[in-house]
């Protein structure tokens, strides 16, 4: 078993470069089960998450070809539906998007339940009442979810009765090919929505509206393969943001979407650092005392639930009382307790709020675990910051959205390694 072992409390400077978006990869890969063509894909992370989506497209008869890295070139011609290894989705949550990928193709789709991070019960009937709206039949037991169509999907209205980023791109995928035209109203608005929507239209879909809470598609025949890049990964750059102001140091953070970033940046400053913005770049740099802040986590274009744990550490080093509010998802504050290993002052009330009393040198060494994947990238912020020695088990987690967070970290002066121990 892999952990990782921090000796923190050293100011981190350097560049850091942003790797490929996790949420907008996985959907985008696939996608690829829709197309009846070759396409490349540019600007992967190398990501537990990435990979495991490699292998179910392989699995389901997709040919895939690393041309180099962060690229890969995938011919569908050959899927086979209704073939996606129970194995292989169980081990991610954004499995899911097979299901709207193959109703889109073949107007069937089995797929065993999903799995990834476990922080609340998060359905996915939303989801499902979208495919239902577009006329298929769906049946959801422990194991699989099974959805059939009679003669195909047809378009529709579909209204979101929660803004939900899965459930948004889901359908969207499964109206592409569907005759007529989808509305998909209260809609989420998230980057990587807008991602998948340009990558489908490059292939020939007829999106418009992404990024806003309404989406039109108008659907087609058939879809063709194109070359594409993803975007950069905004979360991944929030954290190394918070990082930069948690060890008192200065980061330049390089590819990246500034205006992705612009709830991240206000709250930091608020807090007393420095944002400066580049064209593709974004300078942290803080030096005194943080401020004590408020912060309350939305759908795009509010704060990000995913920034929650890492913007709880650095609350942690503010001096003074902070408040964080989830306003997305149930049971966000498990790491909560991880974090009082280390010596936080956190109290939750009622599942929604986290009241931090914060001092600047709060963080000690511990060994924590990570219990999901932010709240892992959480633990090495918290680490970094902390004096002392901070050891992470169930590295797992962090590896499933962070691309050589190792290797990046020590580029910038950061002491962390993985050490692997045996298990007894």
């Amino acid at each position: 078993m892999d952990k990782l072992v921090i000796n923190g409390g050293k100011p981190l400077s350097g560049t850091i470069n942003v790797s490929g978006m996790k949420n907008a990869a996985v959907p985008i890969l696939l996608a690829n089960i829709m197309i009846e063509d070759e396409c490349i894909i540019e600007n992967l992370p190398d990501i537990s998450d990435v990979n495991r989506s490699l292998e179910i497209l392989e699995a389901m008869g997709a040919k895939v070809t690393h041309l180099e890295k962060g690229t890969v070139k995938i011919d569908s011609r050959n899927i086979i539906p209704c073939s996606a290894p129970d194995d292989l989705v169980r081990k991610m949550r954004a499995s899911y998007y097979v299901l709207g990928a193959e109703l889109a193709r073949f107007g069937r789709s089995n797929v065993a339940s999903p799995g990834g991070c476990d922080f609340g019960v998060r359905p996915i009937d939303q989801h499902i009442k979208g495919f239902e709206t577009l006329g298929a039949t769906v049946s959801v037991s422990d194991r699989h979810i099974i959805a059939l169509t009679d003669g195909g999907l047809q378009g529709s209205s579909v209204f979101m009765d929660v803004v939900s980023v899965g459930a948004t791109i889901n359908v969207m995928l499964a109206a592409v090919k569907a005759n007529g035209v989808t509305v998909i109203e209260n809609a989420a608005r998230e980057p990587h929505i807008v991602d998948t929507a340009n990558f489908l239209n490059a292939c020939g879909a007829k999106i418009s509206g992404a990024g806003t809470d309404v989406i039109k598609i108008t659907g087609v025949s058939s879809l063709h393969g194109v070359t594409y890049g993803i975007i950069p990964d905004m979360i991944e750059a929030g954290t190394f943001m918070v990082l930069a102001a948690a060890t008192k140091g200065r980061l330049k953070i390089t590819n990246v979407i500034p205006k992705h970033l612009e709830s991240i940046s206000a709250k930091l400053e608020e807090m007393g650092a420095t944002v400066e913005e580049g064209d593709e770049s974004v300078t942290v740099s803080f030096t005194g005392e943080l401020s004590p802040v408020n912060v309350k986590t939305h759908p795009y274009p509010g704060f990000p639930t995913d920034m929650n744990p890492q913007m709880c550490v650095l609350m942690c080093l503010a001096n003074g009382k902070s408040r964080m509010m989830e306003g997305v998802w149930d049971n966000r504050f498990r790491y909560v307790e991880e974090l009082k290993r280390l010596g936080a002052d956190i109290t939750v009330t009622d599942g929604k709020t986290a009241n931090v009393t914060g001092t600047p040198d709060s963080l000690k060494g511990a060994s924590v675990r990570a219990l999901d994947l932010r709240a892992g990238a959480a633990m090495v912020v918290a680490g970094l910051a902390a004096k002392g020695k901070t050891e992470i088990d169930d590295i797992f987690h962090i590896q499933r959205g962070y691309e050589n967070i190792v290797g990046k970290l020590q580029d910038v002066g950061a002491d962390i390694k993985i050490i692997t121990v045996s298990e007894s």
